[in-house]
């Protein structure tokens, strides 16, 4: 009998893999859990005792538990490709081994031959399975034929010729008319001229908190972008080249979670005529709470506004610890009212600044009105003594305004202490993760829609609500993290589509403050099903076993599951959406919207606050210091509990998540019907990997994303967002990919669309971004085809 050592060695590392699977097995089994990793670790284990004794035996029940184990995975996979990844590629090499050992063993003088043929089957049936799983069946519907006249924008503003806002316009359409770039000829675009900002980090602590997210405005012949901390950059639209920069010097203490400058404003004083300094104004919010007013021509302050070009936002607020409150969108102008809210760094203290918001007058600077929900009778600054209302619900991200209406649409976002409600005033539960329509003029709410009732799921309002004519109305569109399409009347606030509700799971740590029923959207949401044990992943059975492990000790009764103190509860979809800040694009010929999100769950634990304590959890103004990661601890100080969030629910050993890809997507909607056209994984899996390592696939596995798409007439769809760091042009008719192009960064960004010399062209930020783990850069990139 041979007792060759590469069997001895193969019987070794079977026999260990399959008591990691035995006792794993054995406790997913307990808790509920599939029964395959405890079967498997027992054929595992005989499988590596006969090779040990040089038995063929032992070889050919690795083959049959690998047979069982790849329809195992089919049955489970749902069709789902990516699925298939644990069920098959550590079997196969393991199987690759094991036939290699077996040759060693047989007697027979074919048996390498024999092995390479065995290995060879398996390899291309393996190959023939992600095949298959891969087909693009997607669901495509007939997209609606193009309009003469479209819906109408009210914000007095155009794209086309120019970007001149942050959205395109102040509807939030994220759209273009120009028809110069198509689908046929998309695929000639090149790089037509890249510009560096500056601004890179060169601070450690300040480049795990890197990512601009920004999206430059086009006006004449000048684009106007901001760097990570602020700084005002203007470059020629047809070379890139710098025209002017502004250093308004924000001191690195005011960098908040993430050093975003997603967009500045622009104003034109009505009535200057055109050359006059300051008749064209870019408005910029900074990190450190200032509003920067500059002459868009030469980048010099307006001494006209407030008299110096800048405006402190943080008075009336009283005590702000540097990077508790920054401005990091760009603000809307509506009626000559400059619009603004705060980030109110997430999870820090009951006691956080105010999430107050205020209207600035775009001219003179001066304060026009503020909206502090719980003093609603004051109208400008607090009275001697007092401050606006600390810890309220704030605006982070973008607004949308209606020129005509006179309205401007609030997003906001909730209390400091996102996972507790109790202690919440009414006034905070009212208007927590809601839509606020304000008068533009005068400060005062009209009407409110609230998506959560008592949110502690951090589901605040994270996109910017877009302008539509929905069948005759004026109507608004409003995304959320939960995945949910919402339309009201931009008028009044009353839904125009119909809304359900669902019962929410009850109990957690404060069981009476529960709602029993949450809204849900019945006319388009991209939610996933909840899910199931069987969606959990890996790169191996091993990993995938104990994700199901996690799943199975979690709390998890669906949609809303309150989080608890002890035990973890998993929150799908977690607090990066859905949508998020990057909002929908719209199509107003045809009538069409375009929405990317993300799919992910997290996996979360309220800690008590002794045990807070004595793990030295503290907010940043106790500690100085703050967790650009993925996964951290925020003290939620002044309420009984912190929280402990592992956002993506990610794996610590391999930095993979626990739920299978798709992890975000790119969906069309028709707005008539609210039909879905097309649904499609949004990113490739290029610079995706165990342990930190790109695997350099090109294959759609569907990353999250952050950043937001823009649309045009000849039917494309321009997005980056994804980590793969691609800038990509979608088929709007399809939702198939034409082009697409390597960025030297990250692309968390919103791309925009302009005409420049009678060329059009395509421009991003390529900035990275810490969260989304892409790489840092700060190259504005423009591409158009060929001359010629």
């Amino acid at each position: 009998m041979r007792h060759p050592w590469a069997a001895h060695i193969v019987a070794i590392i079977l026999a260990l893999i399959g008591l990691v699977l035995l006792v794993g097995g054995a406790w997913l089994a307990v808790l509920g859990g599939s029964v395959y990793y405890l079967l498997a670790g027992i054929v595992m284990v005989a499988a590596g005792w006969h090779l040990w004794h040089a038995r063929l035996l032992g070889g050919w029940l690795y083959v049959a538990l690998f047979v069982i184990t790849a329809l195992w995975g089919l049955a489970e996979a749902r069709g789902n490709a990516w699925a298939m990844v644990p069920w098959l590629v550590a079997p196969l090499v393991m199987l690759v081994l094991v036939a290699l050992a077996m040759a060693a063993i047989a007697a027979s003088p074919r048996r390498w031959r024999l092995a390479g043929g065995g290995i060879a089957v398996a390899v291309v049936a393996v190959v023939a399975i992600f095949a298959v799983l891969g087909q693009d069946d997607a669901t495509v519907l007939a997209l609606p034929a193009a309009s003469s006249q479209g819906m109408a924008d009210p914000s007095g503003l155009a794209t086309g010729r120019d970007w001149p806002a942050y959205g395109g316009t102040y509807a939030n359409w994220r759209y273009s008319p120009l028809t110069a770039i198509n689908p046929a000829n998309v695929g000639h675009l090149q790089v037509a001229w890249q510009a560096h900002t500056g601004g890179l980090p060169r601070d450690p602590d300040f480049a795990k908190l890197y990512g601009t997210e920004n999206t430059p405005l086009k006006l004449g012949n000048l684009l106007y972008s901001c760097t990570a901390k602020n700084v005002v950059v203007a470059l020629d639209a047809q070379t890139g080249r710098e025209a002017w920069r502004y250093d308004p010097q924000v001191p690195d203490a005011w960098i908040p979670y993430t050093t975003a400058c997603r967009g500045v404003a622009a104003y034109r004083v009505p009535g200057e005529a055109d050359g006059t300094p300051c008749a064209l104004r870019v408005i910029e919010g900074t990190l450190d709470s200032r509003l920067i007013a500059l002459d868009a021509r030469t980048g010099q302050p307006c001494r006209e506004f407030n008299g110096n070009g800048q405006q402190d936002t943080k008075i009336g607020m009283g005590p702000v610890f540097p990077g508790l409150a920054s401005i990091n969108s760009a603000p809307s102008i509506v009626r000559g009212v400059i619009v603004v809210g705060h980030q109110i760094l997430d999870g820090q203290s009951r006691q956080s600044p105010s999430g107050v918001i205020q209207g600035f007058d775009a001219r003179t600077g001066k304060l026009a009105w503020a909206w502090d929900m719980t003093h609603p009778d004051w109208t400008g600054y607090p009275p001697a003594g007092q401050t606006w209302t600390r810890g309220t619900p704030n605006m982070w991200t973008g607004s949308t305004a209606d020129e005509k209406l006179g309205l401007v649409y609030v997003p906001l976002g909730n209390v400091a202490d996102d996972y507790i409600s109790t202690g919440r005033t009414p006034e905070e539960n009212a208007y927590s993760s809601s839509i606020v329509a304000l008068d533009a003029t005068t400060g005062r709410p009209r009407w409110k829609f609230q998506a959560v009732v008592k949110d502690v799921w951090d589901y605040d309002f994270g996109s910017p609500p877009s302008l539509i004519d929905y069948k005759g109305t004026p109507a608004l569109v409003i995304p959320s993290k939960q995945g949910d399409f919402f339309v009201v009347d931009r008028a009044t606030g009353k839904s125009l589509t119909p809304i359900g509700t669902i019962r929410a799971p009850q109990g957690g740590v404060e069981p009476q403050e529960r709602a029993p029923t949450q809204i849900e959207s019945l006319w388009n949401t991209v939610r996933k099903p909840p899910m199931v044990e069987a969606d959990m992943w890996g790169m191996s059975p091993i990993d995938q076993m104990l994700c199901r492990i996690q799943f199975r000790r979690a709390d998890y009764r669906g949609y809303f599951t309150p989080p608890r103190a002890d035990r973890h509860t998993v929150q799908y979809p977690g607090y990066n959406g859905g949508s998020d800040w990057g909002g929908v694009s719209i199509d107003p010929l045809r009538g069409v919207i375009v929405a990317n999100y993300n799919d992910v769950p997290n996996y979360l634990k309220l800690v008590p606050r002794a045990e807070a304590d004595r793990r030295g959890i503290k907010p940043r103004f106790a500690s100085q210091k703050i967790s650009p990661k993925s996964h951290s601890v925020d003290p939620q100080w002044g309420v009984p509990y912190a929280i402990d969030v592992n956002a993506g629910w990610r794996v610590p050993w391999t930095g993979l998540m626990c739920k299978r890809p798709p992890y975000g997507g790119i969906r069309a909607i028709d707005i008539a019907t609210g039909r879905t056209l097309w649904d499609r994984p949004l990113g490739t899996a290029r610079r995706n990997g165990p342990f930190g390592i790109p695997t350099a696939l090109p294959l759609t596995i569907g990353t999250p994303n952050n950043g937001g798409a823009v649309t045009t007439a000849s039917g494309l769809v321009f997005i980056a967002a994804a980590t793969d760091d691609l800038i990509r042009a979608i088929d709007l008719r399809t939702g198939k990919t034409l082009w697409n192009a390597p960025l030297p960064a990250g692309g968390q960004a919103t791309p925009i669309v302009y005409e420049a010399g009678g060329r059009e062209y395509l421009a991003i930020f390529a900035g990275g971004h810490h969260f989304m783990e892409t790489p840092a850069g700060d190259s504005v990139i423009a591409y158009a085809l060929p001359r010629g």
